[in-house]
């Protein structure tokens, strides 16, 4: 089965830690606040629970080529615990496997950056800090 489509221009951001229902609204809540316009199609569907980066690699690269997707975010137990909600943004295509975090407050750049191939995944993971997160070209 293929990974969910996302709707026109927004990323696709996948639900894998089903742990806290209210953490999963906090994380919602924070990214659309975080833009003015919508930024994200939420798949919350228990069939990604605690999937790995891998698994969503195989299952993508079995799909049709019509049905790929290029990248997207997963909303893991890092993203529910942290303050920052930082999701795992996850290349499916240029580097497969290739992640880095995204705070909240910086999604919708990237999202809207990637979503209209404006940029690619390398220009925001190549700025990510030594943590492995991206906070801005300037480093938030």
């Amino acid at each position: 089965m293929p990974l969910p489509q996302p709707d026109d221009l927004t990323s696709l951001i996948l639900r894998t830690d089903f742990g806290d229902d209210g953490a999963w609204d906090a994380v919602r809540t924070a990214l659309d606040a975080a833009g003015e316009y919508p930024h994200a199609t939420y798949v919350s569907d228990v069939r990604f629970a605690a999937v790995d980066v891998q698994a969503l690699l195989d299952e993508e690269a079995a799909a049709e080529e019509d049905d790929r997707i290029i990248d997207l975010f997963l909303a893991d137990a890092t993203t529910m615990d942290d303050p920052d909600h930082p999701l795992l943004a996850v290349d499916l295509s240029d580097e497969p496997g290739r992640t880095f975090r995204v705070p909240a407050q910086w999604f919708p750049d990237v999202s809207a950056n990637l979503s209209i191939a404006n940029m690619d995944f390398a220009d925001f993971a190549d700025a990510a800090d030594g943590s492995g997160t991206f906070r801005g070209f300037d480093g938030g």
